[in-house]
């Protein structure tokens, strides 16, 4: 307005800047509120009063076409005031609903679950989301701690809802059978009469007890242990078994195999949100080279590391959700 101010003076009434004035009340919504919106209609009311009477156009069509042009523009941002503040309010009320159902479907971890500490790191590739189709869960059963670590294929709600349908079934399971087959087998089971479709989870499970680590792996990346001199191994079943939701293909049952598992190691699961993370180059994120980020005494803060490099590796947002779940010995 100060600038079609100055303009109009310098030019002088033959240019005619003077409607230009509407401008600054017509912006003014996108970025303040109702006071501001009228102050800024006021004093472009104002102006355009003084640049008229200085242009000698009071008794002029033109100047009050123009002085009823700020005002219709003024009253038409208030209203549009009115109603962003509306939706805004609703969009509030419907992010604090939808955040509440998150922290119910993805609880925290037990930071100490049985002889173990955990820490998670979940990063969600939908902007403004807490969650994704990634899912994990950690359960201290009387036979050992049971833990989850899956990825629902799609994004979304329905990646969400399906996530829930797996996490549900998997906490009732993981505290009722008396193996990490017999789990298995009922979240299979459970996926399998609830899913649609060509949907499909992958996901791998594992128990720890006694210095051992049992997994069983539906289709899912190989966990990675960090052992306490450093090295990295990456347990692999002898074949892989399809994802969970795709029995129908007449497929066998997932084989469990173990791995020792010793105070001062540390065990990695994760989703493939982690490894097929591109750089600009379209190298993938080399995460077994990345294990000494781990390092640190706090586990929380050891994701936060790797996480923050994977952050760095990509130079931007993920493509696709990322979870992480790490277990160590107290």
């Amino acid at each position: 307005m100060g600038v079609v101010a100055l303009a109009d003076v310098a030019a002088g009434p033959s240019m005619g800047f003077l409607p230009l004035m509407a401008v600054g009340p017509a912006f003014a919504p996108l970025v303040g509120g109702w006071r501001r919106t009228a102050y800024v209609g006021g004093t472009a009311l104002l102006l355009c009063l003084v640049l008229g009477w200085y242009d000698d156009m009071t008794t002029l069509r033109r100047g009050s076409v123009v002085v009823v042009s700020v005002v219709g523009v003024t009253l038409a941002g208030l209203v549009a005031v009115a109603m962003r503040r509306r939706r805004e309010a609703e969009l509030d009320s419907v992010r604090s609903i939808a955040e509440a159902a998150q922290r119910v479907l993805l609880k925290p971890v037990p930071k100490l679950a049985g002889r173990l500490r955990a820490a998670v790191s979940y990063t969600s590739a939908v902007a403004e989301a807490r969650i994704g189709g990634d899912l994990y869960e950690v359960v201290a059963a009387p036979q050992g701690v049971r833990v989850i670590v899956g990825d629902v294929q799609g994004k979304g709600l329905e990646a969400v809802e399906t996530a829930a349908l797996v996490l549900g079934a998997f906490r009732e399971a993981a505290l009722d059978e008396a193996d990490l087959v017999a789990v298995g087998s009922r979240l299979a089971r459970s996926v399998d009469r609830q899913l649609d479709g060509e949907k499909f989870v992958t996901a791998i499970l594992a128990e720890v007890s006694a210095h051992q680590v049992t997994f069983l792996n539906f289709g899912h990346p190989a966990p990675m242990l960090v052992r306490g001199g450093g090295t990295v191994d990456l347990p692999e079943p002898e074949s892989y078994a399809l994802p969970l939701g795709l029995s129908a293909h007449g497929t066998v049952d997932p084989q469990p195999y173990h791995a020792a598992f010793l105070p001062g190691d540390q065990l990695l699961l994760y989703t493939d949100g982690i490894i097929e993370a591109r750089d600009g180059g379209g190298r993938f994120y080399p995460l077994t080279e990345r294990a000494h980020l781990l390092k640190e005494d706090d586990p929380e803060s050891a994701l936060d590391t790797l996480r923050q490099d994977l952050l760095q590796h990509v130079c931007g947002p993920l493509q696709d959700d990322a979870a992480m779940l790490l277990l160590r010995y107290r």
